[in-house]
């Protein structure tokens, strides 16, 4: 198990982080008999989900929703699949937006090299 603190340094966020994903019912930490925060393995695990779904710009009311929608059980798993395919397809689309913009990039770069003589 364990404490607020160490899951923040260990997921490198900050612990009033983890206290508003518990706000808003994404994560709910196990409590000791004085009442703190305790983290297992599995709320770890789910926790690097989260972090990986925000690095991907899914807006917090979706992971909110996917959150509720695993608390429900396994019959909300068609609609869980159907956000992270959702989801799939923006981090493409964002991926390609990405790509094109390096590729713009590297003719800028190229054409201010050949200006300058580099």
């Amino acid at each position: 198990m364990h404490t607020i603190g160490e899951v923040a340094e260990l997921l490198g966020i900050s612990a009033h982080t983890l206290r508003y994903y518990e706000k808003e019912q994404i994560i709910i930490p196990l409590r000791d008999a004085g009442g703190d925060r305790r983290y297992n393995e599995s709320h770890v695990k789910w926790l690097q989900f989260v972090i990986k779904l925000k690095e991907t710009q899914m807006p917090i009311a979706v992971i909110k929703k996917y959150a509720s929608l695993f608390q429900e059980g396994e019959h909300t798993a068609p609609e869980r699949l159907k956000l992270l395919e959702n989801h799939k397809r923006a981090v493409e689309d964002q991926m390609n937006n990405l790509h094109a913009a390096n590729e713009m990039l590297e003719l800028k770069i190229v054409a201010y090299r050949s200006f300058i003589g580099k």
